[in-house]
């Protein structure tokens, strides 16, 4: 049975998120408001989902959603127009890419889980 806490392409992602929305204070933002916003909201989604995910490791929609965030987030420099501050689009870039191949790497693991859980 799939335990809380141990899935580590969640601790993964949780990690991705937390750097992601605690970038803004590393890496400029000035002139894109778009950029800090997008930072923050997108890196608290992910580190929020990340958490659930940990708790309910049952749960396979979670893993979904950390790479369509991650999605979301290596697109938003070319959306929000703030690939030319190269901090904060490398940040989206990588921690985009990131999230998309802990989320997808963890579906086949969560599928286990909740079919473990759905016997019991």
């Amino acid at each position: 049975m799939a335990k809380q806490w141990t899935r580590w392409q969640d601790w993964v992602a949780l990690v991705v998120g937390v750097l992601v929305a605690l970038s803004p204070l590393v890496v400029t933002t000035a002139g894109e408001p778009g950029a800090l916003t997008t930072l923050i909201v997108l890196g608290v989604l992910l580190a929020a989902t990340s958490l659930w995910s940990l708790y309910s490791p049952g749960v396979v929609a979670t893993e979904y959603v950390h790479a369509v965030l991650g999605v979301l987030l290596f697109l938003a420099p070319f959306v929000f127009t703030y690939v030319g501050l190269g901090g904060a689009a490398w940040t989206s870039w990588i921690g985009g890419i990131v999230a998309v191949v802990a989320g997808l790497w963890a579906v086949p693991v969560s599928t286990k889980a909740h079919k473990e859980l759905a016997q019991h």
